[in-house]
């Protein structure tokens, strides 16, 4: 056995000896995991164990086997930046990556000491573990070479109709100005057999049937939900659209935020809810998002299945997590792209040999805290560049001596804090806005400007990062003109933090 496996086994040993619970000789059987890492794209918190009204049997099964978190929160509220800050441990506002990036550039070419950036996969690649990853685990798949057997990405959100059922990816927006979204719904294709997730699956299945002389790391990216919202009609006949609700909304809503929180929220190119309301679309677009749920519940269930049928069922840590929330016509639109806590909410569930069953935890918590967390159950090395913090104190129910935050950054110097009990955003040019979840949970009125509230906003502010380093070169979002605009602004030098507005 070479020196890294003995340190592995030895932190192993050590971690099921600290678990409550466990005997001697417990620890002394456990063998290193291996690790299930499953990633679904654009993913809210609408699962059944969430008390959601997604028909997920199979989600809801993990999270009674596992550790749901119930408060959970993305660092940034889309895709490439979301992964790629989960993927290196790092924040956003500590590597530049505030929009989408190559997967190649990840980790090889960003702000920080390129020498002490080990991605995810390749830290377990490192100490001892066979690596494999198939669908979308980075914005595309993952960089050449990451892993020892890539089942490669899938182009596209397809399969598409010849022609779109409902939205034609423009909407209102200046077609020079803005790009041209997925979005749209409807029951296609015919068969669960045609769509990618499908066959990503059966790929992942085939290797849980073969032997492995080391452990494995196994990624599996999910496509779906997001746009466009197309599963075969099954999924929708879960959903009978008199039964579907709508989300709160206060037509309003956005009177009292900010300048740029309007700029970030401009997204014409996507349905806004009062076309929704006004085209009677809006229940047709939840039930799809529904409806894509559940196809992705029953495609997650064939994969632990497959896992439990295995001669790996019993040792094998299993983490589910999606890259940031989505908004169903909360705050005017249907997208992801803000920081407000439909955006920012995520699913995270471990679960596991050793793990508790059935234990939800409530304080809010981060998706970078998933790298930390995976190393310590698996027993390696604690990666110092990383910046998140280990899951397995609350893993275990233990008290932490310090309350946890969750902190989301959408572009350069834009943060939000979410704590048990408020959000606080603070943007680049130091416009703030605050809810009491307690009073408030839909975040319909901005407390910012309550003096009796300037306690709460200093030390709330406090959590926010010191670090505004400038957009990494390779990384950018043409979407949103404001995002274009600021990195041209602010690619001279890293900006300080802004002072409270007030304080």
């Amino acid at each position: 056995m070479n020196c890294k496996k003995i340190i592995s086994a030895i932190c192993l040993l050590l971690l099921a000896m600290g678990c409550k619970n466990k005997t001697t000789s417990d620890a002394a059987a456990i063998k290193t995991p291996n690790v299930l890492f499953i990633a679904v794209d654009d993913l809210n918190t609408m699962l059944g164990s969430y008390g959601g009204p997604a028909i997920t049997p199979n989600l809801d099964k993990l999270a009674a086997m596992g550790v749901q978190f119930n408060d959970a929160h993305c660092q940034a509220p889309l895709c490439g930046p979301s992964r790629a800050s989960l993927m290196t441990g790092l924040r956003p506002s500590t590597t530049g990556i505030y929009g989408m990036i190559p997967d190649e550039k990840i980790g090889s070419n960003h702000p920080t000491d390129k020498k002490n950036v080990v991605l995810l996969p390749e830290y377990f690649k490192k100490n001892g573990y066979h690596t494999m990853g198939i669908g979308k685990l980075f914005h595309h798949h993952a960089p050449d070479g990451l892993f020892d057997e890539s089942g490669g990405r899938v182009k596209g959100f397809g399969p598409l109709p010849k022609e779109r059922f409902v939205w034609d990816g423009f909407g209102t927006s200046d077609r020079k100005n803005y790009g041209k979204t997925s979005t749209d719904w409807g029951a296609f294709p015919e068969a669960d057999s045609l769509m990618p997730d499908h066959q990503s699956v059966n790929w992942a299945i085939e290797r849980l049937n073969r032997t492995y002389d080391q452990p494995f790391f196994m990624g599996v990216g999910f496509l779906r939900v997001h746009v466009p919202l197309y599963v075969p009609q099954k999924w929708f006949d879960l959903y009978p659209l008199d039964s579907i609700k709508t989300m709160p909304y206060l037509k309003d809503d956005l009177k009292d935020v900010p300048p740029v929180a309007h700029k970030i929220n401009d997204l014409p190119m996507m349905p806004s809810t009062e076309w929704a309301i006004s085209s009677g679309e809006w229940p047709k677009i939840i039930q799809a998002y529904l409806a894509c749920i559940s196809f992705v519940d029953y495609e997650i269930g064939r994969l632990l299945d497959q896992l439990n049928n295995s001669d790996y069922a019993d040792n094998t840590v299993i983490v589910l997590w999606s890259d940031h929330g989505y908004r169903l016509g909360e705050k005017g639109t249907f997208a992801k792209h803000a920081l407000w806590n439909t955006a920012t909410k995520v699913p995270l569930v471990f679960a596991g040999p050793k793990l508790p069953n059935g234990r939800i935890v409530e304080e809010p918590v981060e998706l970078l805290s998933i790298y930390p967390t995976l190393l310590e159950i698996c027993g390696l090395p604690t990666n110092d560049s990383n910046e998140g913090s280990s899951l397995v104190p609350l893993i275990q129910g233990k008290k932490l001596e310090h309350a946890s935050v969750a902190i989301t950054t959408f572009g350069m110097n834009n943060h939000t804090v979410k704590t048990k009990r408020y959000r606080y955003i603070r943007y680049e040019d130091g416009g703030e806005e605050l809810y009491d979840h307690k009073t408030d949970p839909n975040e319909f009125h901005n407390l910012a400007a309550d003096n009796s509230y300037k306690e709460v906003l200093l030390s709330l502010s406090e959590n926010l990062p010191s670090t505004n380093a400038k957009w990494d070169v390779d990384s950018q979002y043409t979407f949103q003109p404001y995002f274009v605009e600021q990195k041209s602004r602010t690619t001279k030098a890293d900006v300080p933090v802004t002072e409270p507005v007030g304080n």
